[in-house]
This record gives C-alpha cells, structure tokens and sequence, in this order.
C-alpha cells in the first residue's frame, strides 16, 4: 500500500492505486467512491431480481436471495458516502 502521486493518470503499468492514508482507491486514474460503487450494486441487485422474475414465476430461493443481498449492500454503500454523491461519477481523480 502506497500513497499514490498527487496527480493521477491513466496508467497500465500501475492500474490501481491506493492511498493508505486518506483511503482513497483508483483504477486506471478514475477515483472510486463507495457511493458510486453501492449505486453499481444496487442497480445490479434490482436488475437481477427484475430478472429472475420475468424468466420464472418464482426465481430460485438462493438468487434472489444473493441479488437481494447486493442490492442492500449497494444501497448501504450509498447512504454511507451520501455527501459526496456530486462526485460519484466525476470523471478524473477525484478530491
């Protein structure tokens, strides 16, 4: 664990960077909030239970179980780091 240089860029050499410091993550130069990671998830979650229900009448117990699962880590993600939810998906490094 490495703190990362001041200006991030796109990099293959380095593909992710983690600041120890401040807990900050970056793949390919594009900072990752835990906001935009829990939206990700959730919409997964809701799209897989979405999913399972058009296919079947009655998905399998342990899919909608695990996409249920996602969609409420994704949602808690999301609360976590509400206060930055303008930069989620900023494009660049990040603060």
């Amino acid at each position: 664990m490495s703190t990362p240089h001041p200006h991030h860029h796109l990099s293959l050499v380095h593909p992710v960077e983690y600041d120890a410091l401040q807990r900050r993550l970056w793949i390919l130069g594009q900072r990752c909030h835990h906001g935009a990671t829990g939206a990700l998830l959730a919409s997964g979650g809701v799209m897989g239970v979405a999913v399972g229900v058009a296919r079947r009448r009655r998905p399998p117990r342990r899919r909608l179980a695990a996409t249920l699962a996602s969609a409420s880590a994704g949602t808690l993600l999301m609360l976590h780091d509400w206060q930055d939810r303008s930069v989620w998906f900023r494009v660049g490094p990040g603060h």
